[in-house]
């Protein structure tokens, strides 16, 4: 089964990274469990995102297309970095969750959401 793992963006984040010698051991910790899902032979690729005022949205309409630039609004419900996983299970997907260090200073969260499986689609 695989899987989309999302970390969730914070207001920190979305403020653009900034080296500090926390974020260098919260990189490092990281970094570490990456090698883990890669041992594990889980991790099929990992990467993070830069702030939103560096994206767009493109908006459609119909034939319609309107580029939005960022920075967007609710940084909570943006995406700050990712993983794809191959896992048995959504359990084994959440043991792992569980098991990584808190990818944001201060509260953070991560969303786990299954790709679609060609053979289940009508």
């Amino acid at each position: 089964m695989r899987v989309m793992v999302l970390v969730k963006s914070t207001e920190d984040s979305e403020k653009g990274f900034v080296r500090t010698s926390e974020t260098m051991a919260m990189m490092a910790a990281m970094g570490r469990f990456n090698d883990e899902l890669r041992d594990a032979g889980i991790l099929v690729m990992a990467d993070g995102l830069t702030e939103s005022a560096q994206g767009k949205r493109v908006a459609f309409d119909g034939a319609d297309r309107t580029v939005i630039d960022g920075p967007f609004a609710h940084p909570r419900e943006l995406v700050a970095g990712f993983w794809l996983w191959d896992v048995k299970d959504m359990d084994e997907a959440v043991a792992w969750v569980k098991r990584c260090p808190n990818p944001m200073p201060g509260p953070s969260e991560i969303e786990i959401r299954p790709l679609h499986q060609l053979a289940d689609m009508p």
